[in-house]
């Protein structure tokens, strides 16, 4: 079914109010009366609706129920700014995937980094919100953006698992880590840009208390490895 999502404050006495952009676009689908679609407050519940009889961008309630696309595991993926779409790429990947914030940041070897963070976040923030409705999420995940290396490892070492993915790493796997914490209710995962991280970004993890972990033996694109972790993450915790 059609997916949409309204703030909590567009549901009352049993009807939703659509945005004028969501009702255009039902329009453009030519939805009949009859026809359901599914309505998310982006706190965990869908609503599933039909056509008000006005036509004037209501939606009728005729029941509810948890999102059901929502893994039980709360991903925060760590993506250093990369050139063109590999960023685009990266968001949207990582929501159809299952994550639930995406923070952006700066590293050392980042090839492109916007003077207008907001106006980069805002336009992620729009594919973010496509890919969870495309993917059934129930929650559109966040994008933030930290200014600096050091605030975004320190926080991603916030987790109950924080991943440092490192391409000079020769010892442990992730498959290892993940087997090494039982049921984490939280993981972080840091990724770098093009170039890969400098040794002392590295360091600065550890110190932090991130795990550094390889992927394997083979280099992956930047916008790449947020997809493979994440479906390793998600195979493990059983929400693949």
């Amino acid at each position: 079914m059609v997916r949409f999502f309204v703030g909590p404050q567009s549901i009352s006495d049993g009807a939703i109010q659509l945005s004028p952009d969501d009702a255009e676009h039902i329009r453009s689908l030519r939805l009949r009366p009859s026809e359901l679609f599914i309505v998310c407050d982006g706190a965990g519940s869908d609503y599933i609706c039909r056509l008000g009889e006005h036509g004037n961008g209501l939606a009728e309630i005729t029941g509810s129920r948890p999102s059901q696309g929502e893994p039980n595991v709360d991903c925060r993926v760590y993506v250093a700014h990369a050139k063109g779409e590999r960023l685009t790429y990266a968001v949207q990947k990582s929501v159809e995937l299952g994550a639930r914030k995406i923070v952006l940041f700066p590293s050392e070897r980042c090839i492109s980094v916007p003077g207008d963070l907001g106006k980069k976040t805002a336009r992620l923030k729009r594919v973010a919100l496509e890919a969870a409705k495309q993917c059934g999420m129930g929650l559109v995940p966040e994008i933030t953006a930290e200014r600096s290396f050091i605030a975004a490892i320190e926080s991603a070492a916030c987790a109950d698992l924080p991943l440092f993915l490192y391409e000079c790493e020769d010892k442990l796997h992730l498959k290892q880590a993940m087997a090494q914490y039982i049921e984490p209710k939280t993981i972080s995962m840091v990724i770098g840009p093009e170039g890969g991280f400098e040794p002392f970004e590295a360091d600065l993890a550890k110190s932090a208390g991130l795990v550094t972990v390889t992927l394997g033996s083979r280099v992956l694109r930047c916008e790449t490895v947020p997809v493979v972790v994440l479906s390793s993450v998600m195979f493990h915790t059983g929400n693949l």
